[in-house]
């Protein structure tokens, strides 16, 4: 992770698309790996784009299979 930028968790939810709340529910089940700083968290921006890249539908649908 040297070099990496770090989010905070407010950003991550924003690029994910997704609440403060799930961010956090994300991080405290060990989804989405963070780091404490202070009383906050700070999430990897690596991480958030190997996470969107893992969670990739190819888009399919379950009425296309």
């Amino acid at each position: 992770m040297s070099g990496d930028a770090f989010l905070t968790v407010e950003e991550a939810a924003s690029v994910l698309r997704v609440s403060k709340m799930t961010v956090y529910r994300m991080v405290n089940a060990g989804v989405l790996p963070a780091i404490r700083v202070g009383r906050s968290f700070r999430v990897s921006a690596e991480a958030v784009r190997e996470y969107m890249r893992e969670s990739h539908t190819h888009g399919h649908t379950s009425a296309e299979t």
